[in-house]
């Protein structure tokens, strides 16, 4: 803690040379207490910014396949000690690779992450990449992210039962303020597909990748079905209110110059105000919405025409609706010739902008 203090006192790049070299002392000690092999990675990217005298606000803990000894092992205990002894509450992004957690392991770092202890960890972004999270981490991980900063969540490689997903997804995870969400490669299956459009429902989930899993065209159909026909009835609605504008604009408006004019001034400052409201606290449209889908591979083809019909129909209402889809990937899966044709027609009435 003395060395806390005194960076404390110092200012810009001293204090974070300070702060960093009092980082990297009280890790290499927890690794030594605690039998753990230090992460060379993580030295270097402090080194670096030591150089730099700046701050490091992104984390990687990453050990190869040959570092660790049979009794050396790798751990993530010792730097959430660390983190917590000397108080550097400026990481921003914490990515950990190829970790066997226990539930220990992740009990003090979903402790780390919530907002509720004395010191406040603003981690933004957290990836736990091939971890090994058994169903009750996955639970208590959802949890944990509710009370977070955590906006952008990323489990690739991390095998999943139905259990732990729901734990993940149903825990908390859909009234946090995540904002993009990756479980690629996860062993997802058709069942999937509902659990995911459940979070949908009720979550500010605007990126999903679920890339490299076993959806299939009934997952996918599942997960689909609420986004399409949310973003059609929307577009509908929106069409209908524009068509009562266009009427009633055709009726006299001399009687509300007089009213515009009177209010103009003061409804210039009352703008002004929500604008600056709403770029420091944006809010989230209500419904299920997705700017980005990624669902690369996952064993959709056309050797079911009855099952690839129905999705395919989802797929092409989803893009002609949606305004806020900007990106779709389908690669590596096999829609077929029709199916293509389909998705290309939609592509350009989205383009025309087709009203109903």
């Amino acid at each position: 803690m003395r060395n806390a203090r005194s960076a404390s006192r110092g200012t810009g790049s001293d204090a974070a040379v300070v702060l960093l070299r009092a980082l990297w002392k009280r890790y290499e000690h927890h690794c030594t207490q605690t039998d753990s092999c230090p992460c060379t990675l993580l030295k270097q990217e402090i080194l670096l910014n030591i150089e730099k005298q700046q701050t490091l606000k992104k984390i990687t803990l990453s050990f190869p396949d040959d570092t660790p000894s049979d009794t050396v092992l790798p751990s993530l205990q010792p730097l959430l000690m660390a983190l917590r002894d000397e108080r550097y509450t400026h990481v921003e992004e914490l990515n950990i690779w190829k970790l066997s957690l226990e539930q220990k392991d992740i009990v003090e770092l979903c402790l780390l992450l919530e907002r509720g202890g004395r010191t406040v960890y603003p981690i933004r972004l957290l990836e736990l990449l091939d971890c090994k999270l058994n169903d009750w981490c996955l639970e208590r991980l959802g949890k944990a992210v509710k009370s977070s900063f955590i906006t952008t969540l990323c489990l690739d490689y991390t095998r999943m039962s139905e259990e732990g997903l729901k734990g993940l997804l149903l825990g908390g995870l859909g009234a946090s303020q995540v904002r993009s969400l990756s479980l690629c490669y996860c062993g997802l299956g058709s069942w999937s597909g509902t659990v995911l459009a459940s979070l949908f429902t009720k979550s500010s989930v605007r990126e999903l990748f679920i890339d490299g899993n076993e959806l299939q065209c009934g997952g996918a159909t599942e997960l689909l079905r609420p986004l399409a026909e949310k973003s059609q009835k929307m577009a509908e609605t929106q069409n209908m209110t524009i068509s009562i504008t266009d009427d009633a604009e055709l009726k006299p408006q001399s009687n509300m110059k007089s009213s515009v004019q009177r209010k103009s001034a003061h409804k210039g400052k009352k703008t002004k105000k929500r604008r600056a409201q709403n770029k420091s606290h944006p809010e989230v449209k209500g419904g299920p919405w997705l700017k980005k889908l990624h669902i690369f591979d996952n064993s959709i083809d056309d050797q079911e025409p009855n099952q690839l019909k129905p999705l395919m129909e989802l797929i092409c209402i989803l893009v002609k609706f949606s305004s806020d889809l900007t990106e779709l990937d389908l690669g590596e899966n096999h829609i077929g010739e029709a199916g293509g044709k389909e998705l290309l027609e939609s592509l350009r009435e989205r383009k025309a902008g087709v009203d109903f």
